[in-house]
């Protein structure tokens, strides 16, 4: 059966592996799935990712991060949804607990974070909410 929502698979494996205190965790490949942990590198809520071609089909692992044992995220959730898409302007972005957490938003400029869309003065697609 067709996976209907691949990016909330990988968030809820991110979830699931902090949980759960792995190192990292393996995800299928795509483009949307790299671009949105490259964000989640650049605001240190990842400690990295690399492809891993050990199977059959390519996958990314994602290399988890603990700060004294608790996990780096405390909360991923999925805003906009296969059944409900959220858009949002640039001056309209929202701002997850006044400015401590992130919203990863899909761009035409790329898949930025909202603090870097608000600079770029672009909106798009608002994908999850970090923090």
């Amino acid at each position: 059966m067709a996976m209907t929502d691949p990016l909330g698979d990988m968030l809820t494996r991110i979830r699931n592996g902090q949980r759960a205190k792995k190192d990292s965790v393996l995800t299928p490949a795509s483009n949307l799935r790299a671009s949105v942990l490259e964000v989640l590198q650049r605001e240190g809520y990842i400690r990295g990712y690399s492809e891993d071609n050990s199977g059959a089909h390519k996958a990314l692992r994602i290399e988890l991060k603990y700060f004294e044992g608790e996990p780096a995220i405390k909360h991923v959730a999925r805003v906009s949804k296969p059944g409900r898409r959220v858009y949002s302007g640039s001056k309209e972005l929202p701002t997850i607990l006044n400015g401590l957490g992130i919203t990863i938003v899909s761009t035409p400029r790329g898949v930025l974070s909202d603090a870097e869309a608000r600079s770029h003065n672009v909106g798009g697609e608002v994908l999850a909410e970090v923090f």
